[in-house]
């Protein structure tokens, strides 16, 4: 998935973006708010991080001029501006979160994680796969040829992680992050998990890469 960082603190820009680089996404980083802006218009973006007070235009009105412009992908504001006014003037410029610096990298990583769950309101209804699958994104279904398939919590949560992260690698810790969050995850039960899913789909669309994880493969 791709996400879209503006910050202007360099150290800071640096550990966020190799905190969510590690756990699998695709970032794109600026300083200028003029030159995210740009960017915004030249690429489709999962998400957006911005900082409040950069050089150029500053987040606030980026925000707000985007959404004019008739782009909804899902806003994270961080910043050192804790005042009321602020944080009223963020939620209703259409922001889905706001994160008062100084913060916690984990807490970022929840945050972003929760953003880009509620995100798949802003994409198609339906997301084509190969081979007669289909995702819905309204029920969070599975289906093969109009049939929803039945998966368990946990398969759900899995094929979720999947195609967020198609034709991309999807690594056991990003698994376990994003399934059991914090919690100590035997790495069997990682692979346990991922057979039973892949033991319900046709056995070439979740494939293993040796050493690294696995991969949703698809040509849509």
């Amino acid at each position: 998935m791709n996400i879209l960082l503006l910050e202007d603190e360099y150290s800071l820009r640096k550990s966020i973006k190799e905190l969510l680089e590690d756990v699998g996404y695709l970032i794109d980083d600026y300083a200028n708010g003029d030159d995210a802006y740009d960017a915004i218009f030249s690429k489709t973006y999962d998400l957006l991080i911005l900082d409040v007070n950069v050089p150029g235009i500053k987040g606030f009105e980026l925000l707000e001029k985007i959404r004019q412009d008739g782009i909804e992908t899902p806003v994270i504001f961080t910043t050192s501006l804790t005042d009321i006014d602020d944080v009223t003037r963020a939620f209703g410029s259409g922001c889905c979160d706001y994160l008062k610096k100084p913060f916690d990298m984990a807490e970022l990583r929840l945050r972003v994680e929760n953003a880009l769950k509620h995100n798949f309101k802003y994409i198609k209804k339906e997301i084509p796969l190969s081979s007669g699958y289909v995702y819905d994104t309204q029920c969070f279904a599975l289906k093969k040829d109009g049939i929803i398939l039945q998966l368990s919590k946990t398969e759900k949560m899995l094929i979720e992680l999947f195609i967020k992260h198609k034709n991309q690698i999807v690594t056991p810790d990003m698994i376990v992050y994003y399934i059991w969050a914090d919690e100590i995850v035997d790495p069997a039960n990682v692979r346990v998990q991922v057979n039973n899913l892949r033991k319900k789909l046709d056995k070439d669309l979740i494939v293993n890469v040796r050493g690294l994880g696995y991969k949703l493969e698809s040509s849509n």
